[in-house]
């Protein structure tokens, strides 16, 4: 009896021993200072280039928590790029503003004619304004991503700016598709006028008119008109590759190229907006006569003689003085 009462203390005492053990570590665990070298995320990252964890989904890219390249991206998106777009838009602005109070608009010098010929046929002016509508409303709303939480959540709440959000992503997505089925048709539609050639360099050597006394003869489409097609080609082309990325997230890319397509995409669309805004001066308050080209259609004669005169020896060669007002200016493949 003395052994089997020995047995008994003993396993007590092992199993006792088992439980304070068992106890005693997560205690200990918990000790541990957060803040030490040991644990610090910085660390981590240095030592392991990326923090992950475990998970049950087959997409095996959500198991990173963490990676160096994060910080970088973040550190782009919250500060740079707002920088950037700030700078270019309300620099364009203001440079414009300058402009317009020392330069003024610029007049048909010789006074209207009073005979107005046709220089976009419906279905180009269509396409324009097709196209130059969604980006603006493209432009409002993609331009929330980098400014809303900034300008718009202090003055409506959370609520309504949760509710505007939602509803600018899913417009911004939906608009894209004819947005760039607009650019397609535009570059199709008006390459063959957007060669550069000599005309364009003297046009630039002169300033365009714009800046001193003189007006450079140009074709259709002068050396800032060709300077704004191909703009809008090439950085419509590059939001929209990126676009898609976005929103086809890793069809082909990484983490890194999913990070890299939003840079691009956000910086090349802020330089884009800035662009378009210069455009939409000259085409309005900058110049007189220019709105009634896309807005009617038409320009006066003098105004056609003035900014584009070789275009309109052309038109007078083609049908004749007398039916130059009737007839189109170019068909829609030119």
């Amino acid at each position: 009896m003395a052994m089997v009462s020995t047995r008994i203390r003993l396993v007590a005492a092992a199993i006792a021993f088992l439980v304070l053990a068992t106890v005693a570590t997560p205690v200990t665990a918990q000790q541990i200072n957060p803040t030490a070298d040991a644990v610090k995320e910085q660390q981590l990252l240095a030592q392991f280039k990326r923090i992950e964890g475990l998970g049950t989904i087959p997409d095996t890219k959500s198991y990173t928590i963490e990676q160096p390249q994060g910080r970088q991206w973040r550190e782009y998106q919250e500060v740079a790029l707002p920088w950037i777009g700030t700078i270019a838009m309300l620099g364009m602005i203001a440079l414009l503003l300058v402009f317009f109070l020392v330069r003024g608009m610029i007049r048909i010098k010789a006074g209207r004619s009073g005979v107005n010929i046709v220089r976009f046929t419906g279905f180009e002016r269509f396409i324009h304004w097709m196209t130059a509508t969604c980006f603006i409303l493209m432009a409002l709303t993609g331009l929330n991503i980098t400014f809303g939480k900034l300008a718009l959540l202090p003055l409506i709440g959370p609520s309504a700016f949760s509710t505007w959000s939602l509803a600018a992503k899913y417009a911004h997505n939906f608009l894209s598709f004819p947005f760039v089925l607009g650019v397609i048709v535009i570059f199709c539609m008006w390459l063959a006028g957007n060669i550069p050639n000599q005309v364009d360099v003297a046009w630039f050597k002169q300033g365009g008119g714009i800046v001193g006394g003189d007006d450079p003869p140009a074709y259709r489409f002068n050396g800032g008109q060709k300077m704004v097609y191909w703009l809008v080609v090439l950085a419509g082309t590059i939001v929209a590759v990126s676009g898609y990325l976005l929103m086809f997230p890793f069809y082909g890319t990484t983490i890194v190229g999913m990070q890299l397509a939003q840079m691009v995409h956000g910086t090349v669309a802020v330089l884009f907006v800035a662009a378009m805004i210069a455009h939409a001066y000259i085409g309005t308050i900058g110049m007189e006569g220019a709105f009634e080209a896309m807005g009617e259609g038409t320009v006066d004669l003098n105004w056609a003689n003035q900014h584009h005169r070789l275009w309109l020896e052309e038109e007078q060669a083609r049908v004749g003085p007398a039916n130059l007002e009737r007839q189109p200016s170019a068909t829609p493949a030119e």
